[in-house]
């Protein structure tokens, strides 16, 4: 009798069903909370908008408001002591078992709610159902699958619900998606893509990707990224439920000015992660061109490799004396490592006017392309050709 329910199911049907339903879960923090209201990166019909709250509070039990809030005050705060869960901070264990308490503990913040919670849902099912009975939702997916699948059945599936979204999402997405991965972009927190194929949370697998282009509605930048929460948007999107407001920009090119003017100068700024990218891979280039200089001396290169790539204030203080003893041995090297910092300075001068900025990149360009190092002047080369 256990085992009995309206669908009597042998043990591979009853983890399909889990799988399923989890997976709904999972779309709906990605589509929903996360690009919809936390950044507004697409806008939902009534009719998806309502699925996929109603499927929340009956699998979570979060309200939106809170959610919204907590991952906002995320990207404001990013890795520091304010940051909600940052494994940077607290330690990446944690955040990967207990990011769930952490979320917990931010959400009775009443600061946070009212700073970063503006903009969510607030009509009459928000006020009466949703926020005001968050355990009644979860309570009815539980008696639903029990009377479906049997007691025992239908209990694994609610509990594996239940610990679904905290262990993947709270622990998985905030922790491991700050710590271990790699990365696209070189933005200022230390989110990694923890796996190209973004199918089992969702795209969230993506995380870097979303750093850099918050606002963006598509996670994966790559060619060979793949984002299943993207997929599905775009889906909606045919069937007219959704309208998709922003996606990461994507360089285009025109050919190379003489002079630089403003609008190369903007899509450099608008384009900063590819410029940084391509910088970093002339800078590697030079490195290879330059590495006989010092492999006899430092017959472990590739992590000189890696030391030139990171951002100097987070190396120690060993690997910070070893490089500077490469760097010593190699002028080419030791300039390629210099204009690279003054580049990634240009976009870090919010206060400079657009004038000061657009003599300060036509100076970085001709000084590049005097340097007599060719991957520094094919990069500015490259520089000349970006186009708003």
């Amino acid at each position: 009798m256990l085992y009995s329910g309206v669908f009597d199911l042998p043990w591979w049907g009853v983890v399909i069903v889990a799988l399923v339903l989890t997976h709904i879960t999972i779309a709906s923090v990605t589509i929903f909370l996360h690009r919809c209201q936390a950044h507004r990166a697409l806008e939902l019909h009534p009719i998806a908008s309502h699925f996929f709250r109603f499927w929340l509070w009956l699998t979570t039990g979060m309200v939106t408001k809170e959610w919204a809030a907590i991952h906002r005050k995320h990207h404001a705060k990013c890795e520091t002591p304010e940051d909600p869960h940052s494994p940077q901070q607290v330690g990446i264990h944690r955040v990967l078992w207990g990011g769930v308490f952490l979320y917990v503990r931010e959400s009775r913040n009443k600061e946070t709610l009212e700073r970063y919670g503006h903009g969510t849902p607030d009509d009459w099912l928000e006020r009466n159902v949703y926020s005001r009975f968050t355990k009644t939702g979860i309570t009815i997916m539980l008696l639903l699958d029990v009377s479906m699948l049997g007691v025992l059945p239908g209990l694994a599936v609610w509990l594996t619900q239940m610990v679904w979204i905290p262990f993947w999402a709270a622990g998985v997405i905030n922790g491991l998606g700050h710590y271990w991965g790699y990365r696209n972009w070189e933005c200022e927190d230390a989110s990694t893509n923890i796996f190209p194929i973004g199918i089992l949370i969702g795209g969230e697998e993506l995380h870097n990707n979303h750093h850099a282009f918050a606002s963006s509605a598509k996670l994966s930048c790559k060619w060979f990224e793949f984002d299943i929460g993207w997929m599905y948007i775009r889906i909606l999107e045919m069937l007219g439920l959704a309208k998709v407001k922003k996606v990461a920009p994507t360089p285009k090119f025109a050919p190379a000015k003489s002079t630089i003017d403003f609008d190369t100068l903007q899509a450099v700024l608008t384009h900063r992660y590819d410029v940084w990218a391509k910088c970093c891979q002339s800078l590697k280039r030079t490195f290879a061109q330059e590495m006989s200089k010092f492999a006899d001396e430092h017959p472990n290169a590739w992590r000189i490799k890696r030391w030139l790539l990171r951002d100097e204030s987070k190396l120690g203080e060993h690997e910070r004396a070893k490089l500077q003893e490469v760097l010593a041995k190699s002028k080419a090297l030791e300039t390629a490592y210099a204009m690279r910092r003054e580049l990634a300075a240009l976009w870090q001068r919010s206060t400079a006017s657009r004038e000061q900025l657009l003599k300060q990149l036509q100076d970085w360009c001709q000084r590049a392309e005097e340097s007599g190092i060719a991957p520094l002047r094919e990069f500015a080369l490259r520089l000349r050709s970006y186009a708003a």
